[in-house]
């Protein structure tokens, strides 16, 4: 089974977790990207969605969806995003399309978060993926400076400006065994917008899809 086919029986089952009148929030990435176009596929209803990206906005308008501020929506009923990594606990590393940022804010702003990824998503440990952070430009070299002195390998993300106006450092070799230790720690940097480790806000809800089906993971169990 395709990696296509098994991302879009993830998106298929995110589908049964939205209520018609639902003010959605949508993420970012190619599994979203299905995700959405089965939204209208589906004809579902919804009051609004808020996106965090301008590449989902444009998906959303595309199909007829309207796109508000977060500002104006309030808290959200339900986000649906995907993820580079998965662990067990249901904390994600995420970034890997550059809108991390945007997407902590979204799944902050949300009573719930599902994410949906397909199986190779799946890691016992966090870290085989390189972790996206975002950092004002002036401040990129210092902030590199401490990611190696913590023992990281950061790589500018080149030719990526992310909607924000900022660049993306991709770091690997970070000692991850405590991600909500980690992030908070990389969030007291200045100069770093945002870390895509999603540990301390993880998903309440994976939804995996593979080839043998959906598995679906909760939050603590």
């Amino acid at each position: 089974m395709s990696q296509d086919n098994a991302k879009r029986r993830a998106a298929e089952a995110a589908i049964e977790h939205v209520n018609g009148g639902d003010v959605l929030g949508v993420g970012t990435g190619s599994t979203v990207n299905i995700f959405i176009d089965l939204l209208a596929e589906k004809r579902i209803r919804l009051e609004a969605t808020v996106s965090s990206s301008d590449a989902s906005s444009e998906r959303l308008e595309r199909h007829g969806y309207k796109v508000v501020d977060l500002n104006s929506a309030g808290t959200l009923d339900l986000y649906i995003d995907g993820a580079d990594e998965a662990d067990p606990h249901l904390r994600l590393i995420k970034g890997g399309g550059g809108a991390l940022t945007r997407e902590k804010i979204v799944a902050e702003a949300s009573r719930r978060f599902v994410c949906i990824v397909d199986e190779s998503k799946c890691v016992k440990r966090l870290g085989e993926f390189p972790l996206p952070i975002e950092v004002i430009p002036m401040a990129r070299s210092m902030v590199a400076r401490k990611l190696v002195a913590m023992g990281g390998q950061p790589k500018l993300r080149e030719g990526c400006t992310t909607d924000n106006g900022n660049v993306i450092l991709d770091v690997t070799g970070l000692e991850l065994t405590d991600p909500i230790k980690v992030e908070a720690e990389l969030n007291q940097f200045p100069g770093i917008v945002t870390v895509g480790l999603f540990a301390r806000r993880g998903a309440d809800l994976l939804i995996v899809g593979s080839a043998d089906g959906v598995d679906t993971r909760r939050a603590g169990s």
